[in-house]
């Protein structure tokens, strides 16, 4: 029996996979779980349409994010900020920081995709990353200048 994964099985496929299994293990098995569908004509000929349009989804998002990237590599953010003697910020620059910084230029980037290789707590310039899947990726450098 054709059926079609609804969700992730060990063994057996990933969900929106076709597969051939036997009838009792879809009866028994898949079906009361909810884990799978029959396969008849009109759900696969549904099913194809629906990944049709999430692979268009898909490549439109990619496209825009590739963008982006593009846009916000070397991208240089300046912060001012309060510093003791020894150049030490009072408090830090954290990921949230960037991301509304990145948002009043016009950039959306949510915070968690913001990575910094060490916490910023003393003036200068430092390297942040931000990571959009699927190897898209733009370096940026965060400048903290003293507070006049």
């Amino acid at each position: 029996m054709k059926v079609i994964l609804s969700k992730d099985v060990k063994d057996l496929g990933k969900a929106g996979e076709l597969v051939n299994v036997k009838n009792g293990y879809a009866r028994n098995f898949l079906f009361p779980r909810n884990l799978a569908m029959e396969a008849t004509e009109h759900k696969v000929k549904e099913f194809q349409h629906l990944q049709k349009v999430a692979e268009a989804k898909k490549k439109a998002a990619l496209g825009e994010r590739q963008t982006l990237v593009e846009k916000l590599s070397g991208l240089n953010i300046k912060f001012i900020g309060q510093a003791g003697e020894t150049d030490k910020l009072f408090g830090s620059i954290t990921n949230k920081d960037i991301s509304d910084r990145l948002e009043k230029e016009g950039y959306s980037v949510d915070k968690k995709d913001i990575v910094i290789e060490e916490q910023i707590k003393m003036l200068g310039q430092h390297k942040a990353t931000v990571k959009l899947g699927e190897g898209l990726e733009a370096d940026l450098t965060i400048t903290v200048e003293r507070e006049a």
